[in-house]
């Protein structure tokens, strides 16, 4: 086919070229020579898992205080706290009461995540006169506005903006500093989140594996240049006008795409497949078109772009996004015969698995200190149940925080259930301003004058309150995450020791969860199980006699969740 054709398809398709099935849309310029890169050494990602239609937060992240009157609320959906199987899941009895939840019982694997330090929630976020509104929710999130704003830019497309400086896109991308696309979106759309301020968006859209890209770019049309017109492109005269500059810059798109597909081909192909095995299957009932997790996929494309062969051989790419619908659950949110079942139960269950497979891929290939990821819905669900077994649209909901360098714990408490919607704890735009300053390591000045319009650490917000600096990133992610484990898994130093007749255990766990205490000489030559059996969470304590046993150094291991521990004990005579 004749370029000229490629062109006027490219016109009518507003700049979407789809490769081999991959849509990618490169709304970019020519590039010029690449200035010196003066950006942050900061090698940091976000990833934003976009929980699409409205999560029902309180069925997610459960009220343990005040139960009673969650199940008042919602009796038809309502998880049940124990007598079950799939009662809902303590999440840690070491919170303060009002701020004790529950997770649903298909958030197994997040509840993992949390006790390994690796999950933080932030309670009853929102942003002030939420108007229930999916398409203008999402403009509000992705805007990074308030409900009066109409932003032709998002938050990400700013600070992407920012922190590039003094290079801008797409006139100076890709190049020898950075080949990459700045964010990526998984999906056909571009989102206004990655919209910058008076310019395109900084992104690409990426609708599937970037594999063999190279090869199917030289297979589109135009991408063969016949005819005495090779380059497509109107007469000399017109070069500079309106017409012609239109021209140069759908010419640019070629140049782009290829360069973008090459690079994205060469790093993925690089990359080795995940050793970790990502669910792939819902394995309980379930609508049929609700059984595959969707994010798996997704993931561990990130996964492998990020990894690009290890060494630093990766994509640069700052921020990814990626997305989970059927969360518009007025209807059928659970099953007549069961609430810990139906649609909302494959979401959380698709979530928690591919979130903890995901983690889990990073760590083996070295990358999980680099990335952080944040959910975000555009409102949560109202805290009385309708009569459909559903929920209607509400205001305030639950935000998840994933990753080493999350702080692992609660932000806030079981939302005030005697209200019709979940009240607003926390401003949605606190969060973006807190994982800018401290994940991005954006100034403070930049945050309030260029990304976020308002100083949203500690200025006044929409209804005059104050915003208080949020606790959410650590950097001292080793500490921190030791000491979080060991504050809820640990074992005690036995008593007496040295000991005579008995000795009593003393350990402490923060789950239902399985424990091995072993008692042995330090020959090798002898060896008791203490115990060996699933324990619920709290502190327990065993006694065991040892007046049968010769005197000497013995060792006791403890094995319990996270926790790996071996102490010394003395027996005398």
């Amino acid at each position: 086919m004749k370029r000229r054709q490629f062109l006027r398809n490219a016109l009518l398709t507003s700049g979407s070229i789809s490769l081999g099935g991959f849509p990618i849309n490169l709304l970019a310029k020519d590039s010029r020579l690449s200035k010196l890169a003066a950006t942050s050494e900061n090698d940091r990602v976000l990833v934003i898992l976009q929980l699409h239609g409205g999560n029902d937060g309180l069925n997610s992240v459960i009220p343990i205080d005040n139960y009673d009157l969650y199940y008042s609320r919602r009796a038809n959906i309502a998880i049940p706290k124990k007598g079950t199987n799939r009662a809902l899941i303590e999440l840690d009895s070491t919170l303060p009461t009002q701020a004790q939840v529950g997770l649903h019982p298909d958030m197994g694997a997040m509840k993992q995540l949390y006790d390994y330090g690796r999950l933080g929630i932030v309670q009853g976020v929102s942003y002030t006169n939420n108007n229930g509104s999916h398409f203008r929710g999402r403009d509000i999130w992705f805007m990074g506005g308030g409900a009066n704003d109409y932003y032709s830019s998002g938050w990400i497309g700013r600070y992407l903006q920012q922190h590039y400086k003094p290079l801008t896109y797409p006139d100076d991308f890709p190049n020898t500093e950075m080949q990459d696309p700045l964010a990526i979106e998984l999906g056909s759309d571009v989102s206004l989140v990655f919209h910058q301020n008076n310019n395109i968006p900084a992104s690409i859209s990426l609708g599937g594996s970037p594999d063999s890209f190279a090869n199917l770019i030289d297979s589109l049309e135009g991408f063969t240049d016949e005819g005495i017109d090779p380059r497509g492109k109107p007469p000399t005269s017109l070069e500079n006008s309106p017409y012609g500059k239109e021209m140069n810059w759908i010419l640019g798109l070629e140049d782009k795409t290829e360069d973008y597909a090459q690079r994205l081909s060469q790093v993925y192909d690089a990359s080795s497949e995940s050793s970790v095995t990502y669910p792939e299957t819902y394995p309980f009932n379930a609508p049929a078109n609700a059984k595959r997790n969707p994010l798996s996929g997704q993931l561990q494309l990130i996964a492998r772009l990020l990894d690009g062969g290890g060494a630093g051989q990766g994509v640069k790419t700052k921020v990814f996004l990626l997305r989970i619908g059927g969360f518009d659950t007025h209807a059928n949110q659970v099953e007549n015969y069961d609430p810990t079942m139906g649609v909302h139960a494959t979401q959380m269950y698709h979530i928690a698995t591919a979130m903890k497979a995901f983690q889990d891929d990073l760590r083996a290939r070295g990358l999980e200190e680099r990335v952080l990821t944040m959910t975000t819905s555009e409102f949560g669900r109202r805290i009385t149940s309708n009569g459909s077994y559903g929920t209607d649209h509400g205001t305030g909901a639950p935000l998840f925080l994933f990753g080493p360098y999350a702080k692992s714990g609660v932000t806030g408490v079981v939302p005030d259930l005697n209200l019709s919607n979940v009240a607003m704890q926390y401003d949605f735009k606190q969060i973006y301003a807190t994982i800018l300053k401290d994940w991005f390591q954006v100034d403070q000045a930049t945050i309030q004058n260029d990304i976020l319009f308002r100083n949203y650490l500690d200025g006044p917000n929409d209804s005059g309150g104050n915003y208080e600096p949020l606790n959410l990133i650590d950097d001292n992610v080793i500490t921190s995450v030791n000491n979080f484990i060991t504050n809820k898994f640990y074992m005690k130093s036995c008593y007496p020791n040295p000991a005579k007749d008995r000795v009593t255990f003393t350990y402490r766990i923060n789950a239902f969860t399985s424990v091995k205490l072993v008692l042995s000489d330090i020959q090798g030559k002898y060896s008791s199980t203490i115990v060996d059996e699933i324990k619920q969470p709290g502190e327990h304590e065993i006694t065991v006699p040892v007046n049968n046993l010769p005197a000497g150094q013995y060792i006791y291991n403890f094995r319990a969740g996270p926790i790996n521990e071996s102490k010394k004990l003395v027996i005398i005579k």
